[in-house]
């Protein structure tokens, strides 16, 4: 088992985009970064990018085997977790080709496919808690540890009400909606650790070109990482707090 001083982190979905630059910010700050991706070749890759700070880690988070072996291998190495950044996600079902807008209309309450909103909510929403839940044990036994949870602004309930927000009708029932239910869970699990030293806050990207979008975002992933990178850095002990680019913050 290694030393206290060792720093160690896990961001789920690492292998491409936000997680990328994410994982990369880590190790360059003397993190022991564990690259989570559910293709382990691709996880390779992408770790042999980021220096010998990184290890690739097999960790579906829809499979539970893959987060309960996640969690016992990080236990047996280290016995603790300083960070866990839940970036994995998908906007759809990955069954129908198209433009953004053309998902975007799919995905409207009134024709939504309820397998689609379940497999993406699997994902973006069941599997982020199920990985939290495996890795509370590995966090309480840090000394500062925090959560971060990758949502968008797209899931704030306060800004899809002001009919000014210029991305209002795109609030749908399957990404939009699941990234509003991982902010009730950020809120509700920030309520339960009170009086803990574990930190838990959520953070937007902001409209970021990734597949998620169909690469149709107007920032670069380099652009879209900046928040959480900070938000993931700060020792600062702030939790409970939905903030997006250049630091705003955002109403749940």
């Amino acid at each position: 088992m290694q030393t206290e001083q060792n720093k160690i982190a896990v961001v789920t979905g690492a292998n491409t985009g936000v997680g990328f630059q994410i994982a990369k910010a880590l190790a360059e700050n003397n993190y022991i970064v564990y690259v989570g991706a559910r293709n382990v070749e691709k996880g390779k890759y992408a770790a042999s990018k980021l220096g010998d700070n990184a290890r690739i880690i097999e960790l579906d988070v829809t499979k539970q085997n893959t987060i309960d072996a996640a969690a016992e291998e990080i236990r047996q190495k280290f016995g603790k977790l300083d960070l866990l950044v839940n970036n994995a996600g998908i906007s759809n079902a990955g069954t129908r080709k198209g433009s953004m807008e053309e998902m975007l209309t799919a995905q409207m309450p009134s024709v939504a496919s309820i397998s689609e909103m379940k497999m993406v909510w699997d994902t973006n929403v069941f599997g982020a808690l199920a990985v939290t839940q495996a890795f509370l044990p590995l966090l309480r036994n840090a000394s500062a540890p925090r959560i971060v949870n990758v949502s968008s602004g797209l899931g704030s309930l306060t800004l899809n009400q002001d009919p000014s927000n210029p991305y209002r009708n795109n609030f749908d029932v399957i990404y939009g909606a699941s990234k509003a239910a991982m902010n009730a869970i950020t809120v509700s699990l920030a309520i339960e650790l009170e009086g803990t030293n574990i930190k838990i806050n959520a953070v937007s990207p902001g409209f970021t070109a990734t597949a998620l979008n169909n690469f149709q975002g107007i920032d670069t992933v380099e652009e879209g990482s900046k928040e959480p990178i900070r938000v993931a850095l700060d020792g600062s002990g702030v939790s409970g707090q939905f903030t997006g680019p250049n630091q705003e913050s955002l109403p749940w």
